[in-house]
């Protein structure tokens, strides 16, 4: 083939620029041929007319019809149709689309009426300008409704062919649209607990799944991708039956992907992967690679290790875009790093829907072609890329040959299986799900059992019980409940010593009287200590976004925390007023004041009986006096033993007032919205379990 040295754009340019001269020239020739014909034809016809007139004279009659015009006419019509070497004109499909009808008129060659190539050349323009279908060296240049047009009225008159696939949306079936359905999920109950980057791949896929559902699911995309010098536009012209990527020596030779359908119907598709109209090929027409391919979409990329940058983003591009990819790769740089490295083991995943071949064998001697292309398997399986052998899904590999043909057609005849079947959309998107929920495993998935235990609950009401100080609250009811059953039960002698002492020394109250500021310190260090150990306890398993989240929701929670259990302290400490008294006191009340009775009237017999009022009798008196001395304390003592059974539970009672309203303003401020956190994990666990829940079944 001959090279030229110009970039890929100057030599469409050049070849477009020579087809337009040699159209004008063709076109000056055909009207200079057709002026000659037309005078030899008028100079036939007088000549014919002057020897008829001659031989019959002026009353003979003029034969016309056949004779003269006639052959004139066979003449005129006899038009050129000779082509450029590889190339077609352009009312060839023209042609096709409309109707041919059996006998007509001649043409009228008549210099006014447009030429049929002048008709070509407008109908070029228009349709150029239109977006449309261009074959680029075949010259086969119609808009996608005349191409359309032009295939079923082939397909009508042939009885076969390609024609245009019915444009039916892609359906994905029920496992892949339910896990569609909870990526969705996991990704809108994650917004607020992950970064957009992190959530960028899988709102990506939702949206290429939307997307790739809108087109045609009758059509399947498949992209070649190779490096430099591998061959892969070479393959691309042997598929497609005729010279349509360029080739050559220097690189890169292919600038812009250039897509070959070998249906119709796939514009959408296309106009998706944002290639222009100048770039869309047709494959050569032939019935058997059509029905074959029927339903293809190929596309050339540029090289992946291309020196220009925007070479290798365009191919990152449509990559993302595709429903498959055939890697060409070549025995020289069949092991790449870049090429393992950067694609093929990134889309480890994607192997049900990767083909890798292994070109220019033709170049390997005797069993060299088996030993590299063994050698080739090796590298795929340390990549992760599962292969498609022994009936086990994973990607084709291949080895053939582009320049000499030799592997082509099974290249062709599994390409066209695969096409075949469908579902190559369908499996790229379930792999690229795939993909999505393996790189969110660092956010979703945990080896432990995560979630705050009954244990940690109470330890955390514990700690706020001891900050509001329930414990003292407790004891000190408790003490206040045995001082007044003292006071109700004890000997008059007593309390009166006891109210001497209390005028004494002023009461305090029923608490002890504490520093505040250190009283307040300590409250609240206790109480962030409480917090931040429930909060480490919670998040202990938690990815690192969500036990983040875990702490964060403790730390707002804790904020007024203390100064809460201050109030609840005040409000739900000793109840106000008298503790309760026990139905047993005023029976220990009543013997109490017999006992001082008993006293009092001993005490009273024997002074009368020292001042000589009352006979003397000393037993009597004393025994008496005896009896309410003994009697009272043992009743006091009697009293304080009884007592300590109600002060107990009276003071336990206050304690647990106390401990259940510091763990209600605590489960309230702190427990709920980190329970909230948790529970927002478990549902994203249970959404990451059904967008991997293939992925799980199959391992």
């Amino acid at each position: 083939m001959h090279q030229n040295p110009v970039s890929p754009q100057s030599r469409r340019e050049g070849l477009e620029h020579q087809e337009h001269q040699e159209h004008q020239e063709h076109q000056e020739q055909e009207h200079q041929e057709h002026q000659e014909r037309e005078g030899r034809r008028r100079h036939q016809g007088d000549r014919e007319v002057q020897e008829r007139t001659e031989s019959a004279g002026p009353k003979g009659e003029n034969p016309e019809g056949e004779g003269g015009l006639s052959d004139d006419a066979d003449v005129s019509t006899q038009e050129p149709t000779s082509h450029g070497v590889g190339h077609a004109h352009v009312a060839d499909a023209a042609e096709d689309a409309l109707p041919r009808p059996n006998a007509g008129p001649a043409p009228d060659p008549s210099p006014r009426a447009p030429s049929a190539r002048t008709s070509r050349a407008d109908a070029d323009a228009d349709e150029e300008s239109a977006d449309a279908w261009d074959d680029g060296l075949i010259a086969r240049r119609v808009n996608e409704a005349e191409a359309e047009q032009a295939a079923a009225d082939k397909a009508a008159r042939t009885g076969g062919g390609g024609g245009a696939l019915p444009s039916t949306p892609l359906v994905y079936d029920a496992p892949l649209r339910s896990r569609l359905e909870a990526l969705r999920e996991l990704v809108g109950l994650s917004r607020t607990r992950l970064d957009s980057r992190t959530l960028a791949q899988a709102g990506r896929v939702l949206d290429e799944a939307a997307a790739r559902r809108r087109h045609s699911g009758q059509h399947t995309v498949v992209a070649l991708a190779g490096a430099t010098g591998s061959g892969k536009s070479q393959l691309f012209n042997a598929l497609a039956g005729v010279t349509i990527s360029e080739t050559g020596v220097r690189r890169p030779t292919t600038s812009s992907p250039i897509v070959c359908s070998w249906s119709d119907g796939a514009s959408s598709l296309i106009d998706r992967l944002g290639i222009p109209g100048r770039l869309r090929r047709r494959p050569v027409q032939s019935a058997e690679a059509e029905a074959q391919l029927r339903g293809l979409v190929l596309i050339d990329l540029p090289d992946h290790d291309s020196a220009a940058v925007q070479h290798r983003a365009q191919v990152d591009r449509v990559l993302a875009l595709v429903d498959a990819v055939i890697w060409v790769v070549d025995p020289e740089k069949y092991a790449d790093a870049v090429l393992h490295e950067r694609y093929l083991r990134p889309m480890a995943g994607h192997a049900e829907v990767m083909f890798v071949v292994l070109n220019q064998v033709d170049r390997l001697p005797g069993e060299a072609a088996e030993l590299v292309l063994d050698d080739l398997r090796r590298l795929l399986d340390e990549d992760g890329v599962a292969l498609g052998e022994y009936g086990e899904p994973g990607a084709t590999v291949l080895a053939l040959s582009a320049l000499t043909g030799d592997g082509v057609g099974e290249l062709r005849e599994v390409l066209g299986q695969f096409v075949a079947e469908r579902g190559a959309a369908a499996r790229r998107i379930a792999a690229d799900v795939d993909a999505a929920a393996w790189r969110l495993r660092s956010v979703y998935a945990t080896g432990r059992r995560v979630g705050l235990s009954e244990q940690a609950r109470d330890e955390f009401a514990d700690r706020l019980a001891d900050a509001v100080g329930a414990t003292a609250a407790g004891e000190a009811a408790e003490r206040a409940w045995l001082r007044n059953a003292n006071r109700a039960c004890g000997t008059p002698w007593l309390r009166l010593w006891r109210w001497h002492q209390d005028r004494r020394d002023p009461p305090t109250g029923r608490l002890p009287v504490r520093a505040q500021a250190d009283e307040e310190a300590t409250a609240r260090q206790r109480v962030e200590q409480a917090v931040r150990t429930v909060s480490e306890r919670a998040s202990v398993g938690l990815p690192t976004p969500w036990a983040q989240a875990v702490r964060e929701a403790a730390v707002r929670g804790a904020q007024g925390l203390p100064e809460a259990l201050d109030d609840l302290a005040a409000r739900a400490g000793l109840p106000p007023g008298r503790p309760p008294r026990p139905g047993w006191w005023p029976v220990a009340v009543l013997a109490q004041a017999c006992m001082t009775l008993l006293q009092v009237v001993g005490g009273l017999w024997l002074v009368g009986q020292i001042v000589g009022v009352m006979a003397p009798n000393l037993g009597v008196p004393v025994l008496l006096m005896v009896s309410g001395i003994i009697g009272g304390p043992l009743v006091e003592w009697s009293c304080r033993m009884a007592a300590r059974g109600p002060a107990r539970r009276y003071g336990h009672d206050a304690e647990r007032r106390l401990r259940e309203a510091a763990a209600g303003c605590g489960r309230a401020r702190v427990l709920d919205p980190v329970a909230a956190e948790l529970l927002r994990y478990r549902e994203v666990r249970e959404q990451y379990a059904r967008v991997t829940g293939a992925v799980a079944g199959a391992r």
